[in-house]
């Protein structure tokens, strides 16, 4: 049955040596996803909190990036790799490329996040901050970011979720990774293999998401967690 074949590829050791093995695909997608996520935010964040906190430009900003939502991800990924690798050396050809990709990709869910969590701050809690002498830096800050923290990790959740499942495309870009196993079962008409990639990927998500809840109730007022629960 294909099921036992599944089983039997996944629990297979020879499957997990070496640097093409199981193990060393997965550390390469958790390191590129992480980068991709760290690259979106270095965007997404600080503008989400400024449109979220002043309120300027939060219909022209969110709807442009709320468009990227609608750009075909393969297609996306194959343009940046001809525009980008003729400038690149080596692997940093294949790599920054598609990190790149993957990061334009993740700003709209971690930018959506972060302002409409500042945004949707009670406006007491930042009135009753200021009559007790709070810059508006110190509002942001010990304020509105704690209070937003649950919508600002939903949003974090969900770019780096996006960049998980995207980056299995990569591979056809010879980008390394789960998607490997997807591309060249498909090149070697493997299906056991291919089967198997997806159901590490998305593995991977589920465990992304397990450690996100888990992170959520680490940062989050339990005030706070209780509020969004009722």
């Amino acid at each position: 049955m294909i099921l036992t074949d599944i089983w039997a590829w996944l629990t297979d050791p020879l499957n997990w040596q070496g640097p093409d093995g199981i193990g060393m695909q997965v550390v390469r997608h958790l390191a590129y996803s992480f980068a991709a996520l760290a690259m979106a935010c270095v965007v997404a964040v600080p503008l989400g909190l400024w449109i979220g906190h002043t309120g300027k430009g939060s219909v022209a900003v969110v709807n442009a990036a709320s468009a990227l939502r609608a750009i075909p991800s393969l297609g996306l990924l194959l343009l940046g790799w001809l525009l980008l690798a003729r400038w690149l050396p080596g692997d940093l050809a294949f790599v920054l490329p598609s990190l790149v990709v993957l990061a334009v990709l993740a700003v709209p869910p971690v930018l959506s996040g972060v302002y409409s969590g500042i945004a949707e701050v009670d406006p007491a809690a930042r009135d009753a901050a200021k009559g007790m002498g709070m810059t508006s830096w110190q509002v942001l800050r010990q304020v509105e970011i704690p209070v937003a923290m649950p919508l600002i990790l939903s949003g974090l959740r969900s770019g780096l979720l996006q960049i998980i499942a995207t980056a299995t495309i990569a591979a056809y870009v010879s980008l390394g990774g789960l998607g490997r196993f997807l591309i060249d079962g498909l090149a070697f008409r493997d299906y056991v293999m291919m089967a198997g990639g997806a159901i590490l990927v998305a593995g991977l998500a589920l465990v992304m998401e397990l450690l996100f809840t888990l992170l959520e109730r680490l940062v989050v007022s339990p005030g706070l967690r209780e509020r969004e629960v009722s």
